[in-house]
């Protein structure tokens, strides 16, 4: 709300500019009329400044508390990966650790997701193979997402004979990711916006899981994963 005026006053001076464009190239390509063509692109360089505040401003829907990022990144996760073969798991906690929102068991492995909403003017990157939010250290800030895929494929391992590893995933909401198609990984933690997920999933090479095993790790990992408390927040 801060700067909406000037924001309406730039997109009223864009609409403005495209309204003369259009009046003089009118005559140029043969249109007949020119002050419709003037309306036409002022109001199509009006729209397009629209849509990007509006996709700014949508980007921080969830550290406004507008959505839920768990939700958001649940759907999107079922959206890409279901028909795959991916079983996706929600709102379930490892004994002894961290609560996570979504786990999800695939052809070429495991994967814990959790979302965390941080601000607008926050930059996550990563320098000399370390990552950083603004200042504070990545895996500073993931510490606990990071022990929890350990104990999960420690105990998976345990209870089903299959020797499997967890990675974990750190879905974001609001910030800005430097990093290649909005994914960084470094410190055995991988960070993405929340459509990017799944591509980050899908890139995973080398583990080979046959459907009966996908099958064995999916109900066993419903019987020995708790739900977490109702009263927790993302």
């Amino acid at each position: 709300m801060a700067g909406r005026k000037n924001r309406l006053r730039v997109r009223a001076a864009i609409a403005a500019v495209g309204f003369v464009i259009g009046n003089v190239l009118a005559p140029r390509f043969g249109w007949s009329n020119p002050f419709l063509a003037g309306l036409l692109l002022g109001a199509a360089a009006g729209g397009v400044d629209l849509l990007i505040a509006w996709r700014a401003h949508e980007r921080t829907a969830v550290w406004r508390g507008k959505r839920r990022g768990e939700v958001r990144t649940g759907r999107l996760l079922r959206l890409m990966l279901s028909r795959s073969g991916y079983r996706v798991m929600d709102g379930r906690a490892v004994p002894g650790k961290a609560s996570i929102d979504h786990l999800i068991i695939g052809p070429n492995g495991l994967w814990i997701v959790d979302n965390e909403a941080w601000g607008p003017d926050t930059v996550v990157a990563r320098y000399g193979g370390r990552l950083f939010f603004n200042e504070k250290f990545g895996t500073t800030v993931a510490k606990g997402l990071i022990q929890a895929a350990t104990a999960l494929a420690d105990l998976l391992t345990k209870e089903t004979g299959i020797p499997v590893s967890v990675a974990p995933v750190l879905a974001l909401h609001g910030c800005r990711i430097e990093g290649y198609r909005g994914i960084v990984a470094g410190e055995g933690l991988t960070v993405a916006y929340p459509r990017k997920v799944a591509r980050v999933v899908r890139s995973e090479v080398g583990t080979r899981l046959s459907a009966e095993q996908i099958d064995l790790l999916a109900r066993t990992a419903a019987r020995i994963l708790a739900r977490p408390s109702p009263t927790r927040i993302t």
